[in-house]
């Protein structure tokens, strides 16, 4: 009888020492531990998750990997020579089909457009991506996927432009990856990709400033990894080399003219950025981001960005730009200076890439509103 009193008295103590632990000692160690997230935004923009331990933050590595595993989870690579981001999905006219397909025929698309068809795009296209760019998902809507193209900034999103493309025009789970990778990036204003090393058996047209990974390096000819569809063949000709961007070397004025020069005469598209058409702000930022420097994708950021420049202090490769209200109201326009008083642009969706004498224009002069310079002048 003892010994079942004695077991009583030692199960009241220890139900009274739970009870104790749960409404004192608990409440203090889950506030020790508690969680506070913070936005933090680099390269992966991830909210990043820390513990208190022992009075200091300590990053929580699980929650960080978990973060980065979900967004590398909703990366997907353009898988056409170009793709156009709309502003909506499911609005295309029947003239469009030839850029919502996989392949596409960007060719065919903008020869097959007038003036008036051309027009119907401003507003209704956002951007474009070119073969190999990253993009992330961020929304899907029967066969449109909404994407934020890396690499393109924007105040609009810190991850990039944002656009409805065709879902057939993206690749996901891809084994695709730059890392340490040598890069190809594409000079020519277009070239080929080829099945064969030959170069006969022609596979993909791509464009200026496409950028993919190096396998090999022979005589004249360079293998290349694509998103979806192995290796292929490219000439060397057609290509720079490059491990990573920042290793690009510095242009001069001059080497951002000769190249601006490389696309005289090509139709002008709203939103492009390619070797296939360009918009005015699409013309100066693919050549800039081709030599290395990484520029605002719209003219109107452009202009509010880089070191501003007199007129009178101009230099080969430092961009004009225009405003309505006699250069004082809203951005719209950009162009290159090309030295001699010379611009370099794509002006509009009548004209091609063409260059003329900026300050002998009424119209030009006029809504001039600014220079600014984005490389180092010696």
């Amino acid at each position: 009888m003892k010994g079942i009193w004695k077991f009583f008295l030692l199960a009241i103590i220890v139900v009274s020492f739970i009870i104790i632990f749960i409404l004192y000692i608990s409440p203090m160690d889950k506030k020790a531990s508690s969680k506070v997230t913070f936005n933090y935004s680099v390269q992966h923009h991830y909210e990043k998750e820390w513990d208190f331990d022992n009075g200091e933050m300590v990053e929580n590595k699980n929650d960080r990997k978990n973060n980065i595993e979900s967004e590398q989870s909703n990366t997907a690579f353009i898988n056409v020579s170009v793709a156009t981001l709309w502003s909506e999905p499911n609005k295309l006219r029947s003239i469009d089909r030839y850029s919502a397909t996989n392949p596409v025929d960007p060719w065919k698309w903008t020869k097959s457009m007038s003036v008036d068809d051309k027009l119907w795009l401003v507003g209704k296209t956002e951007t474009q991506a070119l073969y190999g760019q990253s993009v992330t998902i961020l929304e899907e809507k029967d066969d449109w996927v909404k994407v934020a193209v890396h690499g393109q900034p924007t105040p609009k999103s810190d991850i990039g432009y944002v656009g409805w493309m065709l879902k057939e025009q993206i690749v996901k789970d891809s084994t695709f990856t730059y890392d340490e990778n040598l890069l190809a990036i594409v000079t020519d204003p277009t070239t080929w990709l080829f099945h064969d090393q030959g170069l006969h058996s022609s596979f993909l047209e791509v464009s200026y400033n496409t950028r993919l990974p190096i396998i090999a390096q022979l005589d004249g000819v360079t293998l290349v990894l694509t998103p979806s569809d192995g290796y292929k063949w490219i000439s060397s000709k057609s290509i720079s080399v490059t491990h990573l961007e920042q290793e690009i070397k510095s242009p001069t004025g001059e080497d951002l003219v000769t190249t601006a020069k490389l696309f005289l005469g090509l139709p002008y598209v709203w939103a492009g950025t390619s070797g296939f058409g360009f918009d005015c702000s699409g013309f100066t930022y693919t050549i800039y981001k081709a030599h290395g420097i990484t520029i605002p994708r719209d003219s109107s950021v452009q202009a509010i960005q880089g070191i501003p420049v007199k007129k009178e202090d101009l230099q080969k490769g430092d961009l004009l730009f225009f405003a309505n209200n006699n250069g004082k109201g809203f951005v719209h326009h950009v162009g290159m200076y090309i030295g001699k008083g010379e611009m370099i642009h794509a002006p509009n969706s009548a004209t091609p890439v063409e260059i003329i004498k900026v300050f002998e224009s009424s119209y030009w002069s006029s809504e001039f509103a600014g220079a600014r310079r984005y490389i180092s002048i010696e």
